[in-house]
């Protein structure tokens, strides 16, 4: 195969995050050309970057979806709740208030 350079390949797709009690996830769908390149073990960060897969610190390959070999799946632990940033409570407006 005449591997091009990884910058040259179509588009690597992010998913939105999502998570539970203890981690947030995200998929990453890599260009279908990559899927003969990608090793088939679990990715170490240098590996993933590598790839042309950019990403804030702390995201770790967790595993493949099964299916489509070219998605990656990435988790990341979520800080104790007790840590976690409060989402700001929201503020009601009475739309009546000023119709008199």
């Amino acid at each position: 195969m005449d591997q091009q350079p990884i910058q040259q390949i179509q588009h690597i797709t992010y998913s939105t995050k999502y998570s539970d009690d203890t981690y947030e996830y995200r998929h990453v769908v890599l260009p279908s050309q990559l899927t003969d390149i990608v090793p088939r073990h679990l990715l170490a960060e240098h590996e993933w970057r590598s790839l042309g897969l950019q990403q804030s610190r702390g995201w770790i390959h967790y595993g493949f979806y099964g299916p489509e070999k070219n998605v990656l799946l990435f988790r990341r632990k979520l800080p104790p709740p007790a840590e976690r940033p409060v989402a700001p409570a929201p503020v009601l407006v009475d739309s009546e208030a000023g119709d008199t």
